[in-house]
């Protein structure tokens, strides 16, 4: 198999892709609730600004999904990028990519973990 450095970072990279390519998806169960049905539920939602990570995506390409996870394996052991390579562009999806995709819906310090409740 030719290398594809359009989709792939590396060639272990493209193996692993070769290795994961089998698996399936389970896709996340869309809910819908009525107004003011488990209410306190939903308001911590609002509170916490989760409502785009509360209502995941209709449709995705599983392959393009496949991609990214192969290309986000590490190299090395304990070096982890954060940062993964689809269709010749570089995703990152570390603290900051995340928080700015949610809508920045929280705003740490320097140095502050958030701690979860």
């Amino acid at each position: 198999m030719d290398f594809d450095g359009h989709r792939f970072q590396s060639a272990k990279h493209q193996q692993w892709f070769e290795a994961i390519k089998g698996w399936s998806f389970l896709r996340e169960r869309q809910v819908q609730l009525r107004d003011k049905e488990y209410a306190e539920f939903q308001e911590e939602i609002a509170r916490k600004q989760w409502a785009q990570l509360a209502s995941p995506m209709a449709k995705f390409d599983p392959e393009i999904v496949m991609e990214f996870y192969a290309n986000a394996w590490p190299t090395e052991e304990g070096v982890r990028d954060k940062c993964s390579w689809v269709r010749g562009q570089w995703i990152p999806f570390d603290e900051d990519a995340i928080s700015q995709f949610l809508g920045h819906p929280l705003v740490l310090e320097e140095g502050q973990r958030y701690e979860f409740s």
